[in-house]
């Protein structure tokens, strides 16, 4: 970014262990077998390993190759030139059952050379997830479909458990973060429109820092989130993907997260986890399981989404 400095090394708060473990090695094999994208590998996430290991996964539907070019986000862009798997809903559906997961993560490349951006296909997604594993936990983390709330109505009809979109970054950053067509307000729409219909259980949102925002535009953003109806807010740092990415602006402490908590419960938000590691998808079946909605797995390492207050106490 104009004006900042890069950060030197990574903190050592920032390094994690190489994915390992049976229940690992067994979801992998599963999902490549079934020729499933996970945006777990696509963007790079720091906790692959934790995640599959706890029976927790992210499929990418729609493919691999996103129409949008943001400047934090590792997944291939381009023009998939309207190819749609027809089968991609049952192989999901499958490889839940299959692979013993107990909540999934159904994400989206945006798809804007769709005339529903995709919507139907996810929406299937979740039926075929549904009627396969009837106890299973489906949360959506769809795009904004350019703004078209009533895809938005149809992803909704599906029941999933947890509507979610990120808003990503705060306001000031969305236009050179963000993609064009991607815009700060509309996120807040999709959410609000997803919180008034009262169809999922909880609408959730994601944040990430170290990217060139300041303290208050972090505070002004989970405000937003809040007025919007949203009930869980993720925030994490940035990692910059590769040297053609936005460059990390800072590497924010671990008690700045437990400030961004506590000014999230302050707000009147159900559910804040931050931390330098927290990705919109991380331990994510424990959030539910702490909301008493539903059983989850609790991983070994305690919780990483838990009550505003307690996080902020730790």
């Amino acid at each position: 970014m104009p004006g900042l400095t890069p950060p030197a090394a990574k903190p050592p708060w920032l390094k994690v262990k190489a994915p390992s473990g049976a229940a690992y090695v067994e979801l992998e094999s599963r999902l490549r077998a079934l020729e499933l994208v996970t945006v777990c590998r696509e963007a790079r996430c720091p906790n692959l390993g934790e995640c599959w290991s706890q029976g927790t996964a992210t499929v990418m539907l729609l493919g691999h190759t996103c129409t949008r070019a943001c400047r934090f986000c590792a997944v291939t862009t381009g023009h998939p030139r309207g190819g749609v798997d027809p089968r991609e809903p049952d192989h999901v559906a499958r490889s839940a059952a299959q692979g013993g997961l107990r909540y999934v993560v159904l994400t989206m490349v945006n798809r804007d050379d769709l005339l529903d951006g995709g919507a139907a296909h996810v929406a299937r997604t979740v039926e075929r997830l549904h009627a396969e594993s009837p106890g299973l936990l489906v949360e959506t983390l769809v795009g904004d479909f350019a703004g078209r709330l009533h895809d938005v109505d149809v992803v909704l009809a599906s029941r999933p458990d947890v509507f979610a979109h990120n808003v990503e970054v705060v306001r000031s950053l969305t236009p050179t973060i963000r993609d064009a067509r991607a815009g700060y307000e509309r996120s807040l729409a999709v959410l609000a429109h997803a919180s008034r219909a009262g169809v999922a259980r909880f609408v959730k949102s994601s944040l990430m820092v170290g990217i060139g925002e300041t303290d208050d535009e972090v505070f002004e953003t989970l405000a937003d989130l809040a007025a919007a109806g949203v009930h869980v807010v993720t925030i994490g740092q940035y990692l910059r993907p590769t040297p053609r990415h936005a460059p990390v602006a800072r590497y924010v402490e671990p008690e700045r997260f437990r400030e961004f908590a506590d000014r999230g419960e302050a707000l009147g938000l159900r559910y804040v986890a931050a931390g330098p590691l927290v990705r919109s998808s991380y331990h994510a079946a424990e959030a539910f399981l702490q909301a008493g909605c539903g059983e989850a797995p609790r991983a070994e390492s305690g919780p990483a989404l838990v009550p505003a207050s307690r996080l902020a106490r730790r």
